[in-house]
């Protein structure tokens, strides 16, 4: 098929997909649109990437700085996110109170901005970082949150993977690249990375794969069979690129999330034992590991060596430089300077990250930092295991995907800057206060009584109309 002939195609199907979108009437407000477009950028490529890909002006810029026009969009989408919270009356105080931890862990972050090296470019990132938290209280606070994730995801799908599918078929230029000291090729699609394929297909797979359990559970129905087919399409293209990408780690963290996600919906599975279940499981695989060298088993069935293609000697390298073991360099401030320079002479595929999402903390944020993350973490399961019984359904979302980011951060650094993951880590960490409107959207919400009011274990539907 010629490759203009594809395009139109594709525009064709995207136009297709967006307008049966549009036809259900979602039960979410217009504002919904922000966090798609910042998961869309964060996704795929940088604005000056697109622009440049179109033959447009990016602007210069350099690692640290980034661009002019970069800086500008996650501005304007977080003053806009701001805008829509502000409007919606989103306390402070009470967001605070509810997500504790999480309050601590930003805390701490920004007040390691001030010793870093590179302080107004830690303060940058930091506020860049923020955008994360503001995205999901949209998300959080729209009248139907669960199925404001759902949408959030499926409208990026409509353009993420069908344009990663038409880049690698057809716009190879686009859509592959080539190691720099291998030479071996690889398949990046919308993204510039196969790492980003592969994490837009985690995330992906793993909303489109929950919606797909939901909608079994449906009455049978036309709408729930049109439902079914969207799903195995996506689902279709979503694996066929998680094949080409070549992106273990991903795979391996979508499928533990799945089989969370499926375990504990099952009729039989008691939910007050959750934590039994998780430790039972800890306790074989050590077993397994130690008996059977199960670790190395699995390594070798996914094509990888057990030094996870170099990532063990990075982790030592990085650990050789000089930091601050308490407090760290700062808020992303390791891979900057003299310590960039250094790790760059060492390894020629110059890594901007430790590989470990613990160890990328230590290195910036230092023991405290490291402690506050895994904290946050084991108070994110804690309200995950309360949701599942209130809301069953999002109760095991949240356990899943924190089990899938958990894993990913092990072999990857997500706990960072415009990582997509980190964005929906904030998703399910984040409990946002039951709140009622008593007009349009940009009215103010109604006070409710102390026992209304108290924080939810997971979103619950709102009386917020759609725009």
């Amino acid at each position: 098929m010629p490759p203009q002939l594809a395009l139109i195609l594709t525009l064709g199907f995207i136009f297709f997909l967006f307008r049966r979108d549009r036809r259900e009437q979602p039960n979410v407000t217009s504002a919904l649109w922000i966090p798609i477009w910042w998961t869309l950028i964060t996704c795929s490529r940088e604005v000056n990437e697109w622009l440049e890909l179109f033959g447009l002006p990016g602007g210069g810029g350099s690692l640290e700085e980034g661009t002019p026009v970069n800086r500008l969009f996650y501005l304007a989408m977080i003053a806009a996110g701001f805008n829509v919270l502000r409007k919606r009356w989103v306390r402070v105080s009470e967001l605070a109170r509810n997500n504790a931890w999480l309050t601590v862990f930003l805390v701490y972050a920004f007040l390691s901005v001030f010793w870093s090296d590179f302080t107004f470019v830690s303060l940058k990132r930091w506020i860049k970082v923020l955008g994360h938290p503001i995205m999901a209280l949209i998300i959080l606070t729209e009248p139907d949150p669960q199925e404001a994730v759902v949408r959030l995801i499926k409208r990026c799908g409509y353009v993420l993977l069908p344009v990663s599918v038409l880049f690698v078929k057809y716009y190879p230029e686009h859509g592959r690249g080539f190691d720099n000291w291998t030479g071996a090729a690889y398949n990046t699609g919308i993204t510039t990375d196969k790492n980003l394929l592969g994490i837009n297909c985690l995330i992906l797979g793993y909303v489109l794969i929950w919606q797909l359990i939901k909608t079994l559970q449906l009455p049978k129905s036309k709408e729930r069979r049109d439902e079914l087919a969207l799903c195995g399409v996506l689902l279709w293209m979503n694996f066929w690129l998680f094949f080409i990408s070549d992106s273990k780690t991903p795979l391996v963290a979508l499928l533990l999330g799945c089989a969370v996600l499926y375990f504990v919906g099952l009729r039989w599975v008691n939910r007050r034992m959750i934590g039994f279940y998780f430790v039972a499981s800890a306790l074989v695989a050590v077993v397994a590991q130690t008996v059977f060298g199960v670790y190395e088993i699995a390594l070798g069935l996914l094509g990888r060596e057990a030094n996870l293609t170099d990532r063990t000697r990075v982790w030592a390298d990085c650990l050789k430089v000089d930091i601050n073991p308490l407090f760290g360099t700062g808020f992303e401030s390791f891979w900057m300077g003299e310590r960039l320079e250094a790790m760059w002479a060492l390894w020629n595929f110059h890594p901007n990250q430790a590989h470990n999402g613990y160890l990328e903390t230590y290195l910036n944020l230092g023991l405290v930092g490291l402690f506050l993350l895994l904290a946050l973490i084991l108070a994110t399961y804690g309200k995950a295991c309360r949701s599942l019984y209130t809301d069953l359904n999002w109760g095991r979302f949240r356990l899943g995907f924190l089990v899938a980011i958990v894993v990913y951060n092990w072999t990857e650094a997500a706990f960072k800057c415009t990582h997509p993951i980190f964005f929906f880590f904030y998703v399910i960490a984040l409990d946002v206060p039951v709140r009622r409107l008593v007009g349009p959207a940009e009215e103010p919400f109604e006070e409710l009584s102390e026992l209304e009011a108290a924080p939810t274990e997971g979103p619950r539907t709102t009386n917020l109309r759609p725009a």
